[in-house]
């Protein structure tokens, strides 16, 4: 398979605009922009280790 080049790109980003309108554009990718930092934000914490609540002493 092979990777999606600019002629690919341009197809998919004016089917974009013919669905969407222009101005709804910049929103929807402000969306998906804050939706990766989310989920990488939550990946992250998942990482850290979790200090262990039920010592016994």
């Amino acid at each position: 398979m092979r990777s999606i080049g600019i002629p690919e790109l341009l197809i998919i980003l004016g089917v974009a605009v013919l669905l969407f309108g222009g101005k709804k554009i910049p929103e929807l990718a402000k969306g998906l922009g804050e939706g990766i930092k989310n989920f990488k934000h939550a990946l992250k914490e998942e990482e850290k280790p979790k200090p262990e609540e039920n010592k016994q002493a």
